[in-house]
């Protein structure tokens, strides 16, 4: 069945990304929110576009004075003081506004860049247990241009639970991977952001925290949480009969005193709780040899 469901993952075809989906930066994105100012430019960049600002004025204001029959120390005071002012007070600011798509270009290329990267995002959804389902999500989630990085599947009662590992265009929000898990025939999608950190192979994880536990058993409590991605409540903290109900409780017999481990609206699965509790025997077995 792992090995029908990665196949299927592989073989969805390619899609288009969806570009509509991700917006485009524009000069006006790199605008200061505060002061409204833009960064400064390039100076190559900025030099050029002066320029070719400049060159028109200059040639303009010479050719109006010195075709004049004023005195020479005249036409260059004209000259000097005219051509001044004209660059600073227009050709320099026309040139950062008239060109400042332009003069800003590779910093709009960064941002651009920056809001098409690929985000990582870690989801679960149930699957009737029946040939072509997978495939079917992996459709659905192909058209948005995401590819499935891995899948881990764990039967449950009515079906198969899929933990994905997703790598979507930077644009895609939750809603739009919460629709496509949907629409591909998924129950109770659920997503959230990640790290690469969760592409590192499960039964490798669960070796090293094996390892872990057996060369210190008190290490049990940690193990088990880092093996769950769950959140390991203290004694002291009283528990709602919500949490429980919803199955994001899951307690372990441990030493001097049980482990609860708690995640929110993500509940344990039987074989997330067979393999911790696999580990809380590790653990009890290496204690009682070294007792």
């Amino acid at each position: 069945m792992d090995a029908l469901r990665t196949a299927a993952a592989s073989s969805a075809p390619p899609s288009s990304s969806r570009a509509a989906a991700v917006p485009h930066a524009t000069h006006t994105d790199l605008a200061c929110e505060v002061c409204g100012r833009y960064p400064e430019p390039p100076k190559l960049r900025l030099t050029l576009a002066n320029v070719a600002a400049m060159l028109p004025i200059e040639l303009g204001v010479h050719a109006a004075v010195v075709g004049t029959e004023w005195p020479l120390p005249l036409k260059v005071l004209l000259l000097a003081a005219t051509a001044t002012a004209l660059v600073i007070w227009v050709a320099e600011p026309s040139a950062r506004h008239l060109l400042r798509t332009w003069l800003h270009a590779p910093a709009l290329r960064r941002r651009r860049a920056l809001g098409s990267a690929p985000a990582l995002w870690r989801a679960r959804v149930t699957l009737p247990d029946m040939p072509g389902a997978l495939e079917k999500i992996t459709r659905a989630l192909a058209k948005l241009g995401v590819n499935v990085l891995s899948i881990q599947s764990q039967p449950v009662t009515g079906g198969v639970v899929d933990a994905l590992v997703l790598s979507a265009p930077g644009g895609l929000t939750e809603d739009d991977l919460l629709d496509a898990l949907a629409l591909g025939g998924g129950a109770a999608p659920r997503v959230w952001p990640t790290t690469p950190l969760a592409l590192v192979d499960g039964p490798t994880q669960a070796l090293s925290l094996a390892a872990r536990v057996a060369a210190n058993p008190a290490e049990l409590p940690y193990a088990t949480a880092e093996l769950l991605n769950a959140e390991r409540v203290p004694a002291d903290r009283p528990l709602t009969a919500d949490a429980a109900a919803r199955g994001t409780v899951l307690k372990l017999p441990g030493s001097p005193e049980p482990i609860v481990l708690i995640r929110d609206d993500e509940p344990f699965t039987p074989a997330e709780a067979a393999r911790a509790s696999r580990l809380a025997e590790l653990a009890e077995t290496v204690a009682a040899r070294r007792a």
